[in-house]
């Protein structure tokens, strides 16, 4: 069968000069979201990507099936006790959403339905859940909900004495906090650039609420949250350098928020609270990996900071959370997450060990201040999510839910390698792997390399039970811990971004020459992929090496840069001045034009490409996959598949609905595969039938402030 013509954009030249740069734009018009011709066009793409794939149609349904068939329909997270209730939410077959609930004080109670996620999605393609936060004294709950994907969340308050809403409705909220009285709750709320900048206090029943704060400096977004504790509100102020926190007593709602520490460049600091005392993250004085200090509450200025934990420049003090006779500190070391716990009685200190050479640690809903336990979450490319508690004073971890994977699931059939790739430079670039545990190391290997790099985000070594479908047939799957991330600390992240941003990059192409030259994998039987951020790492070295792989994915990809970068209007661009540059200054215009994807692109031959894009995007906006295929189909010089395909009703993280993103996600896999020749495209549906299911999508999770 003929495949069908590709859509072809038509060129309308656009010129601009900056700092001398004659610089043509033949797709800008594609930014006219509302405009007939363009919405045609994306349809037209869609069309074409479907036409391109109607003969994997079968082998999608089957990969939808088979990932399907792992997954445990019905199911429930770990309760978390909060006040006099325990917390948690749930799945059923059939349904896309979860349904949150609670039992008063026991387990055995009976169940009270707070949200049904499912009744408020009726009639609706999209629907995100931002904000839930109970009142405490357990009747009133605030939330927020997303209808369009463009992350523009409506703030809700339901009183759960009566079931009904209150008449409290505040558009473009970002975060929210309850004051201790239980009518009272602080929250902040977006410019018209999407950035949060200004803090209000709300009596339930007031016609308004009362503005308190507003962060005026464009660079700085805003937030608002209660510490553990119960005792304070933090409101804090933040950029991608320096941050400067407020705090109020939770019980003095009216009362003046005083500073902890002014804002100063550079400084980025975190407060939590327990006692007496304020527990402070802090990087000042160049010290970039952070230390822990202690502030009395009376009086928290700098002068009086206690140093607890020292700065170490090989170890990375990511967070800190206070309890009533503990306290935790996550660190991260030799890339690896760590978890170090100190008792208040006697000051003792110890690490909760884990034994894999590749994971995933994370805490959990930690929701009481007076507890034994310390609740986290454990998973790696081999073991599923694992809740544990763990009893401080027993020092044992105790397993409270792992998550089932169904049809008889065997970790013992693969292998998680640990590997170091050099750079050009010489640094050692870590590298997290997991294969088929037979895979030889002789080049014949299908293998996926996925990136990221940026934000100082490190790229999370997490399980999915979707991966098992490239696993299974054969397919390895490793992941490129760049410059540009987190994963060795704050000097990682500086040596990946602004004007050091190539280093990722290069990095990225260093980690997949190192598994090609040891066999784990060849040149045409790689795949690469990244999104959002990650679609700039992968774009950027596609323009750089085409001949480094067979395929690449690109999701929601930032690949035009420099005119994102020159826009102030759109959603992150001013804050993020600091993680790329700003091409008004002129040498970080020529330092942009470098690598920026979409003006580098050239007539060469590139690899057989899936770019996927969502209509209500809000951080990285639609057109720029858009433009960046438009052209890339115009100057190219090979007939392999280039594919764009476009969520006309998501935003960033894809679809909302867990039937919707499984089925997005056979998508791609039955392109990887197919372009790998590992998809039996006479495959016949099998299994269970629809179901809902966690997509397991891979890539960092990447909030509203950042790509």
């Amino acid at each position: 069968m003929t495949p069908p013509a590709p859509p072809v954009a038509r060129r309308v030249p656009t010129v601009t000069v900056l700092h001398g740069d004659v610089r043509q734009d033949d797709y800008a018009w594609l930014r006219r979201r509302d405009d007939p011709e363009v919405l045609a066009y994306l349809r037209a793409e869609n069309a074409y990507a479907e036409a391109v794939m109607a003969p994997t149609a079968p082998f999608q349904e089957a990969l939808y099936r088979e990932m399907l068939a792992r997954i445990k329909e019905d199911d429930q997270t770990v309760p978390y006790r909060f006040g006099e209730h325990f917390y948690y939410s749930r799945t059923e077959q059939g349904k896309q959403y979860p349904i949150y609930c609670r039992k008063f004080r026991s387990l055995d109670a009976p169940e009270e339905v707070l949200l049904d996620l499912n009744a408020l999605a009726e009639g609706r393609p999209f629907l995100a859940l931002g904000v839930f936060a109970v009142s405490d004294d357990g009747h009133r709950l605030a939330y927020t909900l997303d209808y369009t994907g463009f992350r523009e969340y409506t703030l809700y308050v339901k009183d759960l004495r009566t079931g009904r809403l209150e008449p409290d409705r505040v558009e473009r909220v970002s975060t929210v906090a309850w004051a201790a009285a239980p009518d009272v709750l602080f929250y902040v709320v977006e410019d018209d650039a999407k950035r949060p900048y200004r803090l209000y206090r709300h009596r339930l029943g007031a016609p308004a609420g009362e503005l308190v704060y507003e962060e005026e400096d464009a660079l700085f977004r805003l937030w608002v949250a209660r510490s553990r504790s119960r005792a304070f509100l933090f409101a804090g102020s933040a950029s991608l350098t320096t941050t400067e926190v407020r705090y109020l007593p939770a019980t003095d709602p009216t009362g003046g928020w005083r500073v902890v520490a002014r804002r100063r460049k550079d400084h980025e600091y975190h407060v939590d609270h327990g006692g007496d005392r304020f527990f402070i993250r802090t990087n000042d004085d160049g010290r970039r990996n952070f230390r822990l200090v202690t502030a009395p509450v009376a009086d928290p200025d700098p002068a009086r900071w206690t140093e607890l934990i020292a700065h170490r420049e090989d170890v990375m003090l990511e967070d800190v959370d206070v309890f009533a006779d503990f306290f935790v500190v996550h660190e991260r070391a030799e890339g690896l997450p760590r978890v170090r716990v100190t008792t208040f009685a006697d000051g003792a200190s110890h690490h909760i060990e884990f034994p894999e050479p590749a994971y995933d640690l994370e805490g959990e809903t930690n929701a009481e201040f007076v507890t034994p336990f310390f609740r986290l979450r454990y998973q790696s490319f081999l073991t599923p999510p694992s809740v544990f508690d763990y009893d401080v004073a027993a020092r044992r971890l105790v397993l409270r839910k792992q998550t089932e994977v169904l049809g008889g699931y065997d970790p013992a059939r693969y292998r998680i390698e640990r590997l170091f790739a050099t750079a050009p430079d010489g640094v050692r670039v870590p590298v997290s792997l997991v294969a088929p545990k037979d895979a030889p190391r002789d080049g014949t290997t299908p293998l996926v390399l996925a990136g990221y790099g940026a934000y100082g985000i490190p790229y999370p070594v997490t399980f999915s039970s979707n991966r098992l479908s490239l696993l299974e047939r054969g397919v390895a799957f490793a992941i490129a811990h760049v410059r540009g991330g987190g994963e060795l600390g704050k000097r990682w992240h500086d040596q990946g971004r602004m004007l050091a941003k190539r280093t990722t990059f290069t990095d990225f192409i260093a980690v997949a020459e190192h598994l090609i030259a040891e066999g784990y994998t060849a040149r045409d039987r790689l795949v690469i992929e990244g999104g959002s951020a990650g679609g700039l790492l992968v774009a950027a070295v596609l323009n750089e090496r085409p001949d480094l792989c067979r395929a690449a994915v690109l999701r929601v990809p930032f690949v035009d840069v420099i005119n994102t970068m020159l826009d102030e209007s759109l959603p992150l661009t001013v804050g993020e001045f600091e993680e790329w540059g700003n091409p008004k200054i002129r040498e970080h215009y020529v330092y942009l034009r470098t690598y920026c994807p979409y003006t580098n692109l050239r007539p060469q031959r590139y690899p057989a490409m899936l770019v996927k894009a969502s209509l209500n995007d809000s951080q990285v906006m639609y057109w720029e996959p858009v433009k960046y295929v438009a052209k890339l189909r115009a100057t190219k010089a090979d007939d392999h598949p280039l594919l764009l395909k476009i969520d006309m009703d998501a935003g960033h993280g894809g679809p909302s609905g867990r039937y919707d993103a499984l089925r997005d996600l056979a998508f791609d896999y039955a392109f990887i595969l197919v372009q790998l020749g590992r998809a039996d495209l006479s495959a016949a549906p099998a299994g269970r039938p629809a179901a809902p299911v966690d997509p397991g999508l891979a890539g960092p999770a990447v909030g509203a402030s950042g790509r």
